[in-house]
């Protein structure tokens, strides 16, 4: 939970807010509606700075991202094409799209890492 970098978030506020986008990556992939979410949905509070609330937010991005995997591996590559409902974009670039965030915030925790 610690900003060792100012004006940046803290690791759990990155793990909160990259659980959260593969949620709705997870939902749209499984016939949900896509939301392009703002405010808390996108970048979810810190509710508690403890131990316990760590280790909830691993696992909350871990069955997420469990549930994730699974749905891709589900999902009939023929549909990569079709529009997501509701968007301009289809399923092709909203799995590279939630692969490319996840690496991207993979990168601002590895250098908050070095940085504490």
């Amino acid at each position: 939970a610690a900003h060792p970098i100012p004006n940046a978030h803290s690791i759990l506020e990155l793990v909160k807010h990259v659980t959260a986008w593969q949620r709705m990556a997870l939902l749209t992939l499984t016939g949900g509606e896509y939301v392009s979410m703002t405010g808390d949905a996108d970048w979810p509070p810190v509710q508690a700075l403890t131990a316990d609330a760590w280790r909830a937010g691993l696992a909350a991005m871990t069955e997420v991202n469990a549930q994730l995997i699974a749905a891709v591996r589900a999902f009939p590559p023929e549909r990569l094409d079709e529009l997501v409902p509701g968007t301009e974009f289809n399923f092709y670039f909203l799995l590279h799209g939630i692969a490319q965030h996840n690496v991207y915030h993979a990168g601002q925790i590895a250098l908050l890492k070095q940085a504490r």
